[in-house]
């Protein structure tokens, strides 16, 4: 699967979708997505960023009119999200007593392979973190899906994210994506940025998220830290 592409343009997309709301890309009801309206106009504009924030939008669903708007969807893209996590890492390891620890390896300081694995576990965090909330009905993940086989023609990676949204919510299945602590520090990263920690629901989430990927609660107030820094 060719997933770093797709997951930096997702990730830098807010700012089209911010732009779009003086267009009348308005958030729907509470609980409900973008309507059909708005996301067609918010749709029309040409380029992968505009689709991009369309996808996003609906992973979103009336989030975008929270806090969060100014979140997740300004952060400036996959880059950002490696540093925010090295950041995190580097101020954790220092404050250890273990002596000298190796720099951290996030997805920032990768070769294209290896940043293309922590790709593909961010963006399963990006999903489930969507569904902390339990705002995706079947009717969502249908329009969800349908964005993301604009966003890209890749088959494999769109069969992957339709298994990915219609699983249930399970915090130790997307912690088994993770394979290194950086790329389980890069997960949580992530999850914070989408969701809503004063929601009872996501915040209840990220905790079970942060204990299946085997965060320490030291380091998990670090990443949060440094998530608070970047916004």
């Amino acid at each position: 699967m060719n997933t770093r592409g797709l997951l930096d343009q997702l990730l830098k997309s807010g700012q089209d979708l911010l732009q779009n709301k003086a267009t009348g890309a308005k958030p729907g009801k509470a609980g409900g997505l973008l309507d059909g309206a708005n996301l067609g106009s918010l749709l029309s504009g040409a380029g992968g960023g505009a689709l991009a924030a369309g996808a996003m939008g609906l992973l979103l669903g009336n989030k975008s009119a929270r806090k969060l708007g100014g979140k997740a969807l300004t952060y400036g893209g996959l880059a950002a999200l490696g540093v925010i996590a090295y950041k995190a890492y580097g101020n954790w390891q220092a404050n250890q007593s273990a002596g000298a620890a190796p720099e951290p390896q996030t997805l920032d300081r990768l070769p294209p392979a290896q940043a293309e694995l922590h790709s593909q576990a961010i963006l399963k965090a990006l999903v489930a973190a969507a569904k902390a909330d339990g705002h995706v009905d079947a009717r969502e993940r249908q329009l969800i899906e349908g964005e993301f086989v604009k966003l890209s023609n890749d088959a494999e990676l769109n069969r992957w994210l339709d298994l990915e949204l219609n699983k249930p919510l399970d915090p130790a299945d997307v912690a088994r994506a993770a394979s290194t602590p950086e790329m389980a520090a890069e997960m949580y990263v992530a999850s914070v940025l989408m969701v809503d920690e004063e929601h009872f629901m996501e915040r209840a989430y990220l905790d079970e998220l942060a204990k299946q990927l085997k965060i320490e609660p030291s380091l998990k107030v670090e990443l949060e830290s440094q998530v608070r820094q970047a916004l």
